[in-house]
């Protein structure tokens, strides 16, 4: 005999698996990203591999929670670089019809740090940049007691929409340079764009490392020292004073006419006859 009423609508369905506008996956995937690393051999055989410190495996234990494929959690010690006695946490996933979803979202199979970007579809955004600074990047206080919010990493992508991102929220601007010596992108940002971003992306309830949440909460109580003097914005150039500062005979003239400083006109000059950035010509193009 059918049922009289329909119940099935009021039974909540479990989420599709890497849904990224659910904020568990776009940080799952953030994560994933930056600190994950996806294999293949033969035969459509391979894994999904993330090995963190011990002390951070409730968050692997999330990801198996999350996933709904068979997956394993171990432990091992070994010695690094940083440690004769490395005590980590290693948490595999082998099914490949989820190791072909996370391959299409932008996880790419073997060396993959220069390739990662964000998502091409929709996704919760802050939770996803929230997971990759779990992976890779830190929260906390500088020795000198200022807060900080910083992410390392070698992606050009994933650097300039961490920037972008922030901008928008926080109004703090970082272009974003390669270091010399092993051409990573290290952003870093201090004071109150810290403390807005940490807020931010650490919202009460949400996934993440626990001791990152706990930093997090804490910079909430920073406040700016009296006679600490606030930097001005950033005055950004327009072609029309790149202009100007061609035509000035000299860097003081420039400075004079434009309100900078006479060591801003000099670099922006300098970047300009070396093409560092493109000409007043064509800034319209």
């Amino acid at each position: 005999m059918p049922a009289l009423v329909d119940t099935s609508a009021l039974t909540p369905s479990a989420p599709t698996f890497m849904d990224l506008e659910n904020p568990e996956y776009a940080y799952m995937f953030g994560f994933l990203q930056a600190d994950g690393h996806l294999s293949e051999q033969t035969r459509q055989r391979g894994r999904l591999t993330v090995e963190i410190q011990v002390r951070d495996i409730a968050v692997l234990q999330e990801f198996q929670r999350l996933t709904p494929y068979n997956s394993s959690i171990t432990e091992r010690t070994r010695a690094t670089n940083f440690s004769a006695n490395h005590h980590s946490a290693v948490w595999r996933l082998h099914a490949l019809e989820a190791r072909t979803t996370l391959n299409r979202l932008g996880l790419p199979y073997g060396r993959k740090s220069k390739r990662i970007t964000p998502p091409r579809v929709p996704f919760s955004r802050r939770d996803y940049l929230r997971g990759v600074i779990d992976a890779d990047g830190s929260v906390g206080f500088t020795g000198k007691g200022l807060p900080f919010i910083s992410l390392t990493t070698i992606s050009t992508a994933i650097g300039a929409y961490l920037c972008h991102y922030t901008k928008r929220l926080t109004g703090a601007e970082r272009m974003i340079k390669r270091n010399t010596r092993d051409g990573i992108y290290n952003i870093v940002y201090t004071k109150e764009a810290a403390v807005l971003l940490a807020a931010h992306l650490y919202y009460p309830g949400c996934l993440g490392l626990e001791r990152k949440r706990a930093n997090a909460r804490s910079l909430g109580s920073w406040v700016r020292p009296p006679g600490m003097r606030i930097r001005p914005p950033r005055k950004p150039w327009t072609a029309e004073a790149d202009r100007v500062l061609l035509a000035a005979p000299t860097l003081a003239h420039a400075a004079e006419e434009l309100g900078r400083s006479q060591s801003s006109c000099q670099t922006r000059r300098w970047r300009l006859a070396n093409g560092i950035v493109p000409s007043p010509t064509t800034h319209h193009r």
